[in-house]
């Protein structure tokens, strides 16, 4: 079993900040692509980035140039730097990880539970 647990989310201001974190937890043999999704209010849920294991990143066009996805591989963490942040920035975060668990030879998604990241003066 593998536990996601995101953190970093919070209340800033237009132009701020935030580092999003997400740290997984059990029965890991590895993990391959990382990703972050955000869901607003009313709206589906959509892709902000992705990295693969070896560092390899995408981002949306939405977040392209403002937002910095990486991993620190040796203590199976994922990151997500938010800078410029913007009202429409506002959503809960979720992390996304597809994981090879030491019971078995296929890799299975698992998501974190959300944190929320709100915009706003």
């Amino acid at each position: 079993q593998v536990q996601l647990v995101e953190s970093g989310g919070g209340l800033v201001q237009p132009g701020g900040s935030l580092r999003l974190s997400c740290a997984a937890a059990g029965s890991i043999f590895s993990i391959n692509a990382m990703s972050w999704y955000r869901q607003a209010p009313g709206k589906q849920r959509e892709w902000v980035a992705t990295i693969s294991s070896s560092g390899r990143t995408n981002y949306a066009d939405s977040v392209l140039g403002r937002f910095t996805i990486s991993r620190d591989n040796a203590k199976n963490t994922g990151y997500l730097q938010m800078n410029s942040l913007k009202p429409e920035d506002t959503a809960v975060y979720y992390c996304k990880a597809a994981v090879v668990t030491t019971t078995a030879s296929y890799e299975y998604v698992y998501w974190g539970q959300g944190t929320q990241v709100t915009v706003s003066s």
